[in-house]
């Protein structure tokens, strides 16, 4: 019954009706015991088991309940080596209404500790690259010296032998030095200078030098160096260097970026999906890209990602050869796909048709770009130079993508005023990279610039 062979399960069931006529009970009711006992082959145990199940599901119900943010503490602790489940816990924690202290090497420790009712502070341990020891170094000398200062201040103070770069490389991007700067690009460049820093403090720790014994201002050699100078990191190279020392956002979502103008024309989100034939318009975030060998060629199996949900799709080999540059992790993308349930996860599946970058899918959505002016137009002939319409060789034949403009006039009088479009023709069109909306913008009057999709 277990292994569930058809032809041995009818053998087994003429033998026990045999068997079952031989004690005077009739075939109908030696069926209707077989098909009991067949029924409960397909997933089924004792009374006792069920009972020690259901007693341990009300317990971690009762405590999820009533001690919410002990009970996501003590599960996260657990999990902090396994990035998926320490991720569904975070969600799920969310979703509970708990918030989260976001890593901090002047307030965090090892494991994940409740601040309150509704509030967990992140635990350092669960930031890859890191490890006990290091941690545990870090908080003892924070107890004995007190919060720390700058990364300077951190690196001199910190037992080196039990913390290395990569370690606090993690600890940057993971963001557990905000509190004392929030450039964590300059962190970065500068952790090499703060680790020759500690070093000089450590050797001339037990020196004390002619000048130093006369002056005591004199101490050159504790003063700290500035910290390189870098351009902060944009909101994606921040988040992407996030995930990798967490294992998923924690501090934002790439979607959050783009997300108000995307959703005027891709207006319906992941978790307000529906079962439909009719292909759906959805924008999101890829995760976890990986490539299979399928029936009919390659297929490339991914998550899209937009924020409010979560759902597994699958591209073919020529779309995927085609648009190399999309199909790759952290990539925002527009598609258009069916929807259909997933026999396997019994949920949804996105069999993707049609794929653009934002830049394209303002081409293909957007009706025009309405630039403000006001008694000075912009140069244009020097913005469609830089950024010229792309020209597309397709099954069609060739396409031009481009995005029209429209001159905004309004003259404001004493008496009242006066507005005006100007539709510029097709020569004006370009092509609308961030790049170039920012070229618009900086010219038109008083930075107003924008894509119109309705």
């Amino acid at each position: 019954m277990g292994k569930k062979k058809a032809e041995e399960m009818a053998e087994h069931r003429q033998i026990f009706r045999d068997g079952a006529a031989k004690n005077n009970i009739g075939e109908a009711k030696a069926d209707e015991v077989f098909d009991l006992m067949e029924k409960f082959a397909g997933y089924g145990f004792n009374k006792s088991h069920a009972a020690a199940y259901s007693l341990l599901a009300y317990h971690t119900a009762w405590l999820k309940v009533h001690y919410t943010a002990e009970f996501f503490c003590a599960n996260m602790t657990v999990e902090m080596d396994d990035t998926d489940k320490l991720k569904v816990l975070y969600e799920d924690a969310l979703k509970m209404g708990l918030t989260f202290e976001a890593p901090d090497v002047n307030r965090g420790r090892y494991r994940f500790e409740p601040i309150s009712d509704k509030q967990i502070r992140y635990g350092l341990g669960a930031i890859k690259g890191t490890g006990e020891q290091a941690i545990q170094a870090i908080i003892t000398a924070r107890e004995e010296g007190g919060p720390f200062t700058s990364l300077f201040d951190f690196c001199v103070r910190v037992d080196r032998s039990r913390l290395n770069k990569r370690c606090v490389d993690a600890l940057i991007k993971a963001g557990a030095f905000d509190s004392l700067q929030l450039n964590r690009a300059a962190l970065m460049e500068s952790v090499d200078l703060a680790f020759d820093f500690a070093n000089a403090a450590a050797a001339n720790a037990n020196q004390t030098g002619l000048f130093d014994m006369m002056d005591d201002d004199h101490g050159s050699s504790t003063q700290e160096p500035e910290l390189v100078e870098v351009m902060p990191w944009g909101v994606k190279e921040r988040l992407t260097f996030e995930k990798t020392a967490v294992g998923f956002y924690l501090s934002g979502h790439l979607f959050d970026e783009v997300a108000r103008e995307v959703r005027q024309f891709a207006k319906r989100a992941i978790d307000d999906l529906i079962d439909t034939r009719e292909p759906q318009l959805l924008a999101g975030i890829i995760t976890d890209f990986r490539v299979i060998n399928g029936a009919r060629g390659k297929l490339g199996l991914f998550k899209l990602d937009d924020k409010s949900g979560v759902i597994d799709a699958r591209v073919d080999e020529a779309m995927m050869n085609a648009n190399r540059n999309l199909f790759k992790d952290d990539e925002l993308v527009i598609v258009m796909g069916k929807v259909q349930p997933d026999r396997f996860s019994g949920g949804l599946q996105l069999n993707v048709n049609q794929v653009w970058d934002l830049a394209a899918a303002r081409c293909r959505f957007g009706k025009f770009l309405r630039v403000a002016v006001n008694g000075k137009a912009p140069d244009i002939h020097r913005l469609v130079a830089d950024f010229p319409p792309r020209r597309e060789v397709t099954e069609q034949g060739e396409l031009l993508r481009g995005l029209g403009v429209r001159l905004s006039v309004h003259r404001q009088r004493d008496e009242g005023g006066a507005s005006a479009e100007l539709q510029l023709g097709e020569d004006a069109k370009f092509f609308p990279s961030d790049a170039a909306l920012a070229g618009w913008m900086a010219q038109a009057d008083q930075g107003k610039s924008a894509i119109i999709y309705e």
